[in-house]
């Protein structure tokens, strides 16, 4: 049993983010290569795309406002989808035809925490988006998602309906906004110290030694 002050890592990111997708694989293999420290993992929203309303726009569009043309962005994808398949992750961006708003999936993310399936949450919503082109803006997959997750797809269905914590998730993205961070994956550990980008595993456990470290010598003064 360990006796250290776990270390709490807040993984400030966007469901419909790639580098985000292959952030989550590459903390998570950081994990493993400092398997002797206590992590606690939150998962914080954070919208790459604030501008997109809530029923969505297509891909089309999207790329265009966003990149200038469609085809300005394939250049762009290819060196992402490189680099997902590296870490073993797949990403089709030609299956994707409808770019969401990400507050439902963020909601849905905050939800799962609450029966300890936040990370199975984000890869679920992330695989479909990026393996699957599915359509996030459509209730009927997000309910299936959460219902994949061990959530009760009734309950999803109504409160998807309402406003719950859509005040709670937007409140949570402008604080992370406030604070600085314009670019995700961003990582803080123990609320203090940010590492911003999908960073190599390497590094990324060689910061959660260190900090982790600070954090016990603090506790132990």
């Amino acid at each position: 049993m360990s006796t250290l002050k776990p270390l709490t890592i807040d993984v400030v990111s966007d469901v419909v983010c790639p580098w985000c997708y292959i952030g989550k694989r590459r903390i998570e293999e950081a994990l493993k290569l400092a398997p002797d420290v206590p992590v606690e993992i939150h998962f914080r929203p954070f919208f790459l795309n604030p501008w997109v309303p809530r029923e969505g726009i297509s891909r089309d569009e999207y790329l265009t406002t966003k990149f200038g043309s469609v085809e300005a962005y394939k250049g762009i994808a290819g060196r992402v989808v490189a680099a997902a398949e590296q870490e073993g992750l797949s990403y089709h961006p030609e299956r994707v035809a409808r770019q969401p708003n990400t507050t439902d999936c963020h909601r849905l993310i905050h939800w799962a925490g609450a029966i300890g399936k936040a990370p199975e949450m984000k890869q679920r919503l992330m695989e479909l988006y990026f393996r699957d082109g599915g359509d996030l803006t459509d209730v009927d997959v997000l309910v299936q998602a959460a219902a994949d997750c061990g959530l009760d797809a009734g309950v999803v269905r109504k409160m998807l309906a309402s406003d719950d914590d859509v005040a709670l998730i937007s409140a949570q993205a402008q604080e992370a906004a406030e604070k600085g961070i314009s670019g995700v994956p961003t990582y803080v550990f123990a609320q203090k110290y940010a590492v911003s980008g999908a960073q190599d595993p390497q590094m990324l456990a060689r910061a959660i030694r260190q900090v982790s470290a600070e954090v016990n010598a603090e506790a132990a003064e």
